[in-house]
């Protein structure tokens, strides 16, 4: 069948390992599938539960499932409480850049979250990771919305940083050169010497904690990602092919990148 006219005109649904894949037509196709089934999943673990805690992660691929979710007019926000999984270290407060800043214009300022935790990355390192790893520990995190980066990282856990059996909750990180260019190529900044050399990042355990992982990651950019996460070893060498493991993640791509999937 032409590659094109399947897309057209269906939803793919695979399952690789424990993860359940599903492939759309395009960006705004898989931000309203996406978005939709965070929905649902709020809406019944909030009939056993009287509070959630929701991890979200900052970039550019997450943009069309905030678009949607933030429609939603059947979601108990109030019952929510929010964290995101990283910042950079040492940019001014009023940056454009800063991933609490990105999350507050497209999520958190637009709806009534029961609290809204920020990092802050202008705070000393070690006291913010023991100030914000603090508010996490224990807490059973109910679910994390995330990416895939170009380099296979999820958070900022580049290949040259992750480890799946970190003891750490937060940390710092030297984000690694392809980390730094995909800022670059996502429009964020306009030169890779722009892009700050250090951040803060949730770790690989905290994240797979969650008891729903539902990860968002369109665009070309993303192909290579794509194919090593679901087709390689799971290793730290592409740190995103852990999540094979989850027991509860679903994964979105789109045409584009789904692509070297079919032609591998």
């Amino acid at each position: 069948m032409d590659f094109d006219y399947y897309f057209e005109r269906l939803i793919m649904i695979k399952k690789i390992n424990e993860m359940k894949i599903h492939i759309l037509r395009d960006r705004d196709a898989l931000g309203r599938k996406a978005a939709a089934d965070i929905e649902a999943t709020i809406k019944k673990l909030l009939q056993y539960k009287q509070e959630i805690i929701i991890i979200f992660a900052a970039a550019p691929s997450q943009n069309e499932m905030f678009e949607y979710l933030v429609q939603s007019e059947s979601i108990e926000w109030n019952r929510i409480a929010a964290y995101h999984m990283d910042e950079y270290l040492g940019l001014p407060d009023n940056a454009v850049q800063l991933f609490s800043r990105y999350l507050k214009h497209r999520l958190f300022d637009l709806l009534s979250f029961k609290e809204v935790n920020l990092i802050n990355g202008n705070n000393d390192p070690e006291r913010e990771c023991k100030r914000y790893g603090g508010l996490i520990d224990n807490n059973q995190i109910d679910m994390v919305c995330m990416g895939i980066g170009e380099n296979g990282h999820i958070a900022f856990n580049d290949p040259t940083a992750a480890d799946f059996n970190d003891g750490e909750i937060i940390k710092k990180v030297k984000l690694d050169p392809a980390c730094r260019q995909q800022q670059v190529n996502d429009g964020c900044f306009d030169t890779i010497d722009d892009v700050p050399e250090y951040a803060l990042t949730l770790t690989i355990p905290v994240l797979l904690k969650a008891s729903h992982i539902f990860c968002v990651v369109p665009g070309k950019t993303k192909q290579s990602a794509v194919y090593n996460a679901l087709n390689g070893e799971i290793n730290i060498a592409c740190p995103a092919s852990i999540l094979r493991s989850h027991k509860n993640c679903r994964l979105y791509l789109d045409k584009d990148s789904s692509e070297l999937l079919w032609q591998k």
